[in-house]
């Protein structure tokens, strides 16, 4: 016979008998499932993988909140700096620079026309997606142009 456990009395009727081997197994069945659990390879990747991609995820979305944060400032800082450097442009540059906007937006109409009647349908559309993308995103070339502007400018007064 086998001994009993040291920390439970024996059973004194069979009824308790029954209950403590009941009792046994079912804690035996358990061990035997977390150890199943512990041994499954394949589940615990998942498990690792699906927690590493939710990791991914927030930080992608804290990246983009900080992008769009940066994106917003750097907007602003170069809206500064080009209303800083058309305020200290002087008038007749100011109306040279306005003459020669005119003329050549005349021109680019020109060529435009010209462009169209010799150029096939598929480069059209090409060309059309571009300047749709471009027009949607404007405020961000013309802060990119601002910027480089008053960084030709600086450079420049530097030299």
């Amino acid at each position: 016979m086998t001994q009993p456990p040291h920390d439970e009395p024996t059973a004194s009727s069979p009824e308790e008998l029954r209950v403590q081997v009941e009792r046994t197994r079912h804690e035996l069945g358990e061990t035997v499932e977390v150890l199943a659990a512990r041994t499954d390879v394949k589940a615990r990747a998942q498990e690792k993988a699906a927690e590493v991609k939710d990791q991914a995820a927030a930080k992608a979305g804290e990246l983009k909140e900080q992008a769009a944060l940066k994106a917003g400032e750097l907007k602003a800082k170069a809206a500064q700096a080009a209303s800083r450097v058309q305020d200290k442009l002087p008038d007749p540059v100011k109306a040279k620079a306005a003459q020669a906007a005119g003329q050549a937006r005349a021109k680019a109409a020109q060529a435009g026309q010209a462009w169209q009647e010799r150029t096939p349908e598929p480069v059209r559309a090409g060309t059309a997606q571009g300047a749709r993308m471009a027009r949607d995103n404007r405020s961000l070339l013309l802060a990119a142009a601002a910027a480089g502007a008053v960084a030709w400018l600086m450079c420049r007064r530097k030299a």
